[in-house]
């Protein structure tokens, strides 16, 4: 089965293939931790929640400029920083799923306490490019301002088309992202 790894050069190789199938392995709270702890690697997340608006291009990927639970995270392996991810959950959503504005949301993580409410995302897209640090995310992240960083943003839809979930996930250096796609 598809995994991440951790080189002995502290690289760090995502593998999409399987990653949000395989989120609550061994009790994890979500997939950072599941396939950190699968690559041999030792998972921590610093977490802020807060309700608030998005910015306009989260906004426009949620098809809504109303109040939103942000899910603020500093991703760790061990003491090494290794991603900053910020959520983006809509009202709907949260009122739906309650627990997705606490700080420790339970085996699986968020994705599986929307699924709980109804709400399973069937849809996943992921925009992965480069995008020149912010202070604040040089700083943290150990690099120059300006320097380009790979950038996730990861879009969740249910079946019926509705945006449950933005994620914006800015990677420190050294990550390598391996995707598959069935040709048959």
């Amino acid at each position: 089965m598809p995994s991440n790894t951790i080189g002995t050069d502290g690289t760090i190789t995502r593998d999409a293939r399987s990653r949000y199938r395989q989120r609550a392995d061994d009790g994890a709270h979500g997939a950072f931790e599941a396939e950190t702890k699968r690559a041999g690697g030792s998972p921590r997340a610093d977490i802020d929640v807060a309700r608030g608006s998005a910015p306009e291009e989260i906004s426009t990927l949620l098809g809504d400029t109303g109040e939103v639970v942000i899910r603020r995270r500093r991703m760790f392996d061990g003491d090494r920083l290794v991603q900053l991810c910020d959520t983006y959950i809509p009202a709907f959503v949260a009122e739906a799923a309650p627990d997705v504005a606490q700080l420790d949301t339970g085996v699986g993580g968020i994705i599986s306490r929307m699924a709980d409410a109804g709400l399973t995302q069937t849809d996943v897209v992921e925009d992965v490019t480069q995008e020149p640090a912010s202070a604040e995310q040089a700083d943290a992240l150990g690099v120059e301002p300006g320097s380009l960083l790979l950038t996730i943003t990861h879009v969740g839809r249910t079946e019926d088309g509705r945006t449950v979930e933005v994620s914006k996930h800015t990677l420190g250096p050294g990550w390598t992202l391996r995707y598959g796609v069935p040709l048959n």
